[in-house]
């Protein structure tokens, strides 16, 4: 058989054992609004054989709202091992395999790393389709600066650990982005005001292109004020410029709620 050559422009194919593999696409997908999708993840998904997904109820109203219908495998934190094994024995196999989380791009908080690494180590090499992501999203809508910027994830739930990582995001000397439940986000803007400083700016996007999007900026001891008592919903993205008072950046000087 022809061996087919790598390229940006092969779909991902590569040849592995002298043979012709199939590909595996990592796919970004959007995180509310259904139109934020690129002509890219729409072919990927159309020509897929196997469309792999952490929420395949949700990917499924995804892909039927672009009329698109393929055989979906799930992909979550408790069977990831064994479905990721078989995904990349089928890419082997020949088979086209769409890999996408809930929303947004893999592997940013979300599954992806481990299939990522074991197609790698297959010969694989995945075809990253980029696209939406709650992070790029915040980190151009908090309003702070973001020449450079830290991402934190998921804060620890136990006090200690949550503890210690607040304070290693009160030395940073650049903007920080972290996700929060909306259950821990009254409790988190407390803790950013004692353990961070009052006078800590601070953007909380929520919803993010969603049909109640909002995005909240100020002081940490401004949004504790502001939002005390309020029952939060939805997904959350906190911002959170550490720096000291006298040395921040003189283009966050009139930050305001």
């Amino acid at each position: 058989m022809e061996e087919i050559k790598h390229s940006s422009e092969s779909s991902g194919m590569i040849p592995v054992g002298g043979t012709a593999a199939g590909s595996i696409s990592i796919i970004s997908t959007p995180i509310g609004n259904m139109k934020d999708i690129t002509m890219r993840a729409v072919e990927a998904l159309s020509s897929a054989d196997i469309v792999a997904a952490e929420d395949t109820r949700r990917t499924n109203n995804l892909l039927s709202a672009h009329n698109i219908h393929k055989k979906l495998v799930s992909c979550h934190i408790y069977n990831e091992h064994k479905t990721v094994s078989y995904l990349v024995e089928s890419a082997l196999s020949g088979k086209k395999i769409a890999y996408v989380s809930d929303a947004g791009t893999p592997c940013i908080s979300d599954p992806g790393y481990l299939i990522m690494r074991e197609a790698l180590a297959k010969g694989i090499e995945p075809q990253i389709i980029p696209g939406v992501s709650a992070l790029t999203f915040s980190v151009v809508a908090s309003g702070l600066p973001a020449d450079k910027f830290s991402f934190y994830g998921f804060l620890p739930v136990k006090k200690g650990r949550r503890d210690k990582a607040l304070l290693e995001i009160a030395a940073e000397e650049k903007t920080v982005f972290i996700f929060e439940s909306p259950y821990r986000m009254e409790k988190l803007l407390g803790e950013i005001s004692e353990l961070i400083g009052k006078d800590t700016k601070v953007a909380v996007i929520r919803e993010a292109t969603k049909l109640h999007e909002e995005i909240l900026r100020g002081t940490a001891e401004e949004l504790v004020q502001k939002t005390a008592g309020r029952n939060w919903k939805g997904e959350c993205v906190v911002a959170i410029y550490p720096c000291d008072k006298n040395k921040q950046d003189d283009n966050v000087s009139s930050f305001k709620c």
